[in-house]
């Protein structure tokens, strides 16, 4: 099915971007080399979509990705970040880890939540020099379920819709991994873009209940992140001890997931493919947003994304209940 002219800013915005978090040491270390290489390699196979924010690495994804992307010309990529978190130094530093966050980086810094209209803009700022590049395409409220959803709405995103109008920003957005605090944000402020992480994805749909027809009604769009889920959907053949999300994988989310792959077997096509392709299926959604760590995902990720999927296969997985019908 083919997308509708989007209504917002950033109509341009690439079909596939690349999450930097794992250049920000998400899970394990990598050296700067390798980060580079990662970066490269995803350059290299096309992307130009790259996706941060201060909460990867405690800043370390920004000063990376910054420094890489310093070196490519910058009408020929689109960069988000994303705020509601400041970085300050953190006084209880004794030399440890921030792996409490899955990052490995020293926990120099901590977060604190600001989501005042002084405090988004300081962010912004921080973000800008971290990165080494002034304009920032889009940027996202981060998580604001997590901190207080009521003054996220009643102060961050007015303030950064001031940004827009400001012309500090092309376009902004909210990114989270919980429905209703996406819906809210949709229906409550002029976004352009939601991150819909992990909510919207080959494996499970919860975000078609409300947020998709939220940003149906307001001409908002859609970036699904996180739709690997947690890496269950990684490879042709799932994992029964897979981790999904912070847990041990459910049952019913097991079965379920047996079924998508034995239907994208009988297509001969690679269930990684369906993950990164299955979004895209729904008008609303405009990039698709993975991860990685090592240089040879991303070029596979990358091809994944162009591989010609029949039609036949959504429609098998639709008339099995496994997603939603179009």
């Amino acid at each position: 099915m083919s997308s509708p002219e989007p209504t917002h800013a950033l109509p341009g915005i690439p079909s596939l971007g690349y999450g930097a978090a794992n250049v920000g040491n998400l899970f394990r270390e990598l050296s700067d080399d390798d980060a580079w290489a990662v970066l490269d390699a995803a350059w290299e196979s096309g992307i130009r979509y790259y996706d941060t924010a201060p909460h990867y690495g405690l800043g370390l994804s920004e000063r990376r990705l910054g420094a890489f992307l310093q070196t490519k010309p910058r009408d020929e990529f689109v960069l988000s970040t994303k705020a509601g978190r400041l970085l300050r130094p953190n006084p209880e530093h004794a030399g440890g880890l921030d792996t409490a966050n899955d990052f490995h980086v020293p926990d120099d810094l901590r977060r604190e939540w600001d989501f005042s209209a002084d405090g988004i803009r300081t962010s912004l700022d921080e973000s800008r020099e971290r990165l080494g590049i002034e304009r920032i395409d889009l940027l996202y409220l981060h998580d604001p379920e997590r901190h207080d959803l009521d003054l996220a709405l009643a102060e961050a995103l007015p303030a950064m819709e001031q940004l827009r109008a400001d012309g500090e920003v092309t376009a902004i957005g909210i990114g989270s991994m919980v429905s209703d605090a996406l819906a809210a944000a949709v229906r409550s402020a002029d976004l352009d873009l939601v991150m819909v992480a992990g909510r919207y994805t080959l494996l499970e749909q919860p975000a078609a209940a409300e947020v998709l027809p939220a940003c149906r009604e307001h001409g908002t769009g859609i970036v699904a992140a996180s739709v690997f889920n947690s890496g269950l959907l990684a490879a042709s053949e799932p994992r029964r001890d897979g981790r999904y999300e912070y847990g041990q994988l459910p049952d019913e989310l097991w079965d379920r997931l047996v079924r998508i792959a034995a239907v994208c077997a009988d297509h001969d096509v690679p269930l990684p493919a369906a993950a990164i392709q299955f979004p895209l299926q729904a008008a609303e959604v405009r990039s698709v947003v993975v991860g990685g760590s090592r240089p040879a995902q991303l070029r596979q990720n990358a091809e994944y994304a162009a591989l010609g999927i029949p039609a036949a296969l959504w429609e098998n997985l639709a008339a099995e209940g496994l997603i939603p019908a179009a």
